[in-house]
């Protein structure tokens, strides 16, 4: 009994430090540069626009966004169709952060965590958006019909002008 116990216990264990590693979305030791240049690449290529996550970790909201992103039919499906979706490490230690891509993205921290930027497939930035505009005002989370709205303003086919045009 001691030893299927003891099996248990160590099921239990594993499966709450593979639940622990889910919780964490954001990759700490990426090379946001790096990461931000593929992400251009791959949009141009599928004629997509990227949706950049800063954010981080250390940042509930931030992981709350991130699995209501893939956790939402509506949300997963949009994302997938329009964008090349990628999270980009803020570190909670200011000292390590990269202030000169803030910069670069007009400051989008100064609206908090997280923030989102969307670029086209030149590496444009086309919007900064607040997340807290985004959040559901009965509970604690977001609100998915601002979510989409939000994600629709932003696809490729909302920004071409040919859309607009009577046939």
């Amino acid at each position: 009994m001691k030893r299927f116990s003891l099996l248990v216990l160590m099921g239990l264990f594993l499966l709450t430090v593979s639940a622990q590693e889910t919780t964490k979305p954001y990759n700490e030791n990426a090379d946001a540069r790096a990461d931000l240049k593929k992400a251009i690449t791959q949009a141009k290529v599928e004629n997509k626009h990227v949706l950049v996550q800063f954010g981080g970790n250390w940042c509930p909201w931030c992981i709350r966004f991130h699995q209501m992103a893939f956790g939402a039919k509506s949300i997963d499906s949009l994302l997938k169709a329009n964008y090349v979706y990628m999270l980009l490490n803020v570190s909670q230690d200011k000292k390590k952060r990269d202030y000169a891509l803030f910069k670069e993205f007009e400051y989008p921290n100064r609206f908090g965590y997280p923030v989102f930027v969307v670029l086209n497939g030149d590496g444009k930035q086309l919007h900064i958006q607040d997340s807290g505009i985004l959040e559901h005002c009965q509970v604690k989370g977001y609100d998915t019909a601002k979510v989409v709205t939000f994600l629709k303003m932003w696809t490729p086919k909302a920004l071409d002008p040919a859309t607009y045009q009577v046939k």
